[in-house]
């Protein structure tokens, strides 16, 4: 009986926000609510913890295997679940990161890692700003709408 009532009540706080710890409580403390900064000594296990205990999306994608831009698109559309057409190119990918999910209802915020952005000929120093710049204006849409975006992302 004791255990089951337990369970409700983790259950509850899991769906009820005002339960949440707040920003200054997590990992995340100190972390402007939207940012694109290097992953630095933060964990992603510590990272995703924090979103979960906050109640916001955790997206993660390691790019260690990507070679060329292609490769790059190809596999954050593939570990964020996003639509194929991402695939296609930087405006498909900062859509599918914006206005859909807009349109999908209240946000409670986002916790994004990209993890071992390639630095290759394929895939140089230019596209990987390109790559970064999609987050930061994605970082700017979610601010515009008070909903916090932080993305953190390590190269290879």
């Amino acid at each position: 009986m004791k255990r089951d009532l337990f369970l409700t009540m983790e259950r509850d706080a899991e769906m009820d926000p005002s339960l949440r710890p707040p920003d200054s409580e997590t990992p995340l403390k100190g972390v402007r609510s939207n940012i694109v900064q290097s992953i630095r000594a933060y964990r992603v296990q510590d990272l995703q913890d924090a979103a979960t205990a906050l109640g916001h999306h955790f997206l993660y994608a390691n790019l260690a295997q990507a070679q060329s831009k292609q490769d790059v698109l190809d596999l954050i559309a593939q570990q964020f679940i996003l639509p194929t057409h991402v695939g296609k190119n930087f405006d498909a990918l900062y859509d599918c990161m914006t206005d859909p999910v807009h349109k999908s209802g209240p946000q409670p915020g986002f916790v994004v890692v990209l993890e071992q952005i390639p630095a290759h000929v394929k895939f140089d120093k230019e596209a990987r700003e390109q790559l970064l710049d999609i987050f930061r204006d994605t970082a700017d849409y979610w601010s515009d709408r008070k909903v916090p975006f932080r993305c953190f992302y390590s190269f290879l």
